[in-house]
């Protein structure tokens, strides 16, 4: 796996951490990953994988908190990572985990679903029509249903006016084809709205207007999830309030489709700490850009002290398996 990219991150320069301050660091990511628990010094001490003094761990611990990595969450409680130190652990000392080849496909649900798994689907917008007709579904209710590049399929249900015969029906389609085949389906929006070989017949005019305005309507937005029930579980989301908050804005898909198409084609991208949305405060993104024009992307949502480690190896999995079905 390449290393992943940053392109929410703080952009500071990394502080120049000695290889006791590396050890004493990457062992309080792993603890407050496991256990939501602010670590102290006696804890590490006691952990026994640190050939340090509760003293010198605690004089390493009071270093990493002046360097902005980590950061104490009550004045008498232990010490946590910050977003900086997350960023700041995944570039530098992350060692990613390794699926062997054959429980890859066995383990990957189970992994996605330990966070919120995304999925946002293909944009069609750059997509040739290859295909137009008008189905009649009821008097004055038509589907206009469009065929794009070699497989894709979208449809548009228009309320005409006016009711129109089948014949009509089938001439109006004929029109729309000849002016529209061979066009991206932004083109195609834009000039059903704009073309005047379309309104030069009554019938042309009206099924036109009608799809411009089916088209104007808000639909849903492609991005998928799965595994809220795990992210519910999660100590962070205890309060409903929060889930609820998070949930709708996975529901809306503002912003994360926006993150999650913001990145290098082919590559795993990492965002710590999102502050796009309140809702997100506290979140951390892993996400996988799909080669080519279409935007489409996997990734996991979960919280700022979520396994990366396993999140990147999974994405990374996920994406290229995606890449390589679709290509074929």
């Amino acid at each position: 796996m390449s290393n992943p990219a940053f392109p929410g991150g703080l952009h500071q320069e990394d502080p120049d951490l000695s290889p006791r301050q590396r050890e004493v660091f990457a062992a309080v990511v792993e603890l407050h990953g496991a256990s939501d628990h602010p670590v102290g010094s006696e804890t590490l001490a006691d952990l026994g994988r640190i050939a340090l003094s509760s003293a010198s761990i605690r004089s390493e611990l009071a270093g990493l908190e002046s360097a902005g990595l980590l950061e104490r969450t009550h004045a008498s409680a232990g010490r946590v990572p910050s977003v900086r130190g997350y960023e700041y652990y995944v570039r530098t000392l992350l060692v990613p985990a390794v699926l062997p080849a054959d429980l890859v496909a066995s383990r990957l649900l189970s992994s996605l679903t330990h966070q919120l798994g995304l999925a946002l689907a293909a944009s069609l917008a750059k997509e040739t029509l290859t295909g137009l007709d008008l189905v009649a579904s009821d008097e004055r209710y038509v589907s206009m249903v469009l065929n794009l590049g070699p497989a894709a399929v979208r449809t548009l249900a228009l309320e005409l006016e006016s009711p129109l015969a089948r014949e009509e029906l089938a001439e109006v389609a004929a029109v729309l084809r000849e002016r529209l085949l061979g066009r991206s389906l932004t083109e195609v929006r834009d000039r059903l709205a704009s073309d005047p070989e379309l309104v030069r017949k009554s019938a042309t005019r009206m099924v036109a207007r009608a799809a411009a305005e089916s088209w104007a309507r808000p639909v849903s937005t492609p991005l998928f999830s799965a595994g809220t029930m795990h992210i519910a579980e999660q100590p962070e989301f205890a309060r409903g309030a929060r889930l609820g908050s998070l949930l709708r804005v996975v529901e809306s898909g503002t912003p994360l489709d926006r993150l999650m198409v913001h990145g290098v084609e082919g590559q795993v991208a990492v965002r710590v700490g999102l502050d796009e949305d309140l809702a997100l405060t506290g979140m951390s993104l892993v996400s996988y850009l799909l080669p080519g024009p279409a935007r489409a992307a996997v990734g996991v949502l979960g919280p700022l002290r979520m396994d990366y480690a396993l999140a990147l190896q999974v994405v990374d999995a996920v994406g290229a398996r995606v890449t390589e079905l679709l290509s074929t």
